[in-house]
């Protein structure tokens, strides 16, 4: 029976969060043709070398660590490969829905050329959308931004809106019909070996 609520994950003390990706997940299965080396030819398929044509299909410049602000990415979290089976698991994220169904499609297309090339059931694809993009349902209602913004105005600070490179439980709560914008925490550098908080930046939080 809330109006709205926040959650308070990560960033800045001063920063307020109402966007986010849309995400998806992609696990992506490879079946290889394993026999012994010395009599190959022709007939083995090596799983973990076809996964890594697989990935070489995706673009390079839609990796993370070549993206920032609302540029989305596909990111290879995991891959295990044999010569006779491999496995990727991807995450597809973008604030924009229709430029995450185009990276969708570009793993499908990925997946026929391999199939074509290899022989069908080679490979097999499985795509399931996660989370949305929470600004779709705050936009039309802000009241829950203009409140937080106002808190911070009267300590002094600078608000700052900025859109989340990442996921928020805010974004399920709020596609469930609850907005649920995101305040920062003084966090640095977050699930990274350097990752810090600031003890007088949380205070400032609190505050």
């Amino acid at each position: 029976n809330c109006d709205f609520a926040y959650t308070i994950d990560g960033g800045e003390y001063n920063e307020i969060n109402f966007e986010n990706f849309n995400a998806a997940s992609a696990i992506v299965n490879i079946k290889g043709l394993d026999i012994h080396p010395g009599s190959a030819k022709g007939q083995m398929k090596n799983a973990s070398l076809i996964a890594m044509e697989f990935n070489s299909l995706l673009p390079v410049e839609q990796r993370p660590e070549y993206t920032e602000g609302y540029e989305g990415f596909n990111h290879l979290c995991d891959i295990k490969g044999t010569i006779g089976e491999a496995t990727m698991e991807y995450i597809l994220r973008n604030h924009d829905f229709e430029k995450l169904n185009k990276q969708k499609n570009d793993f499908i297309n990925a997946c026929d050329f391999i199939n074509k090339k290899y022989g069908e059931g080679t490979i097999t694809l499985n795509i399931k959308d996660s989370y949305a993009n929470m600004a779709n349902n705050i936009k039309k209602d802000q009241r829950s931004v203009e409140r937080a913004i106002n808190a911070i105005k009267k300590l002094n600070f600078i608000p700052k809106t900025t859109p989340i490179r990442g996921g928020t439980d805010g974004a399920r709560l709020t596609q469930l019909g609850l907005n649920t914008p995101n305040l920062g925490t003084g966090g640095y550098n977050c699930h990274g070996p350097f990752e810090l908080a600031c003890l007088e930046e949380m205070e400032n939080v609190v505050k």
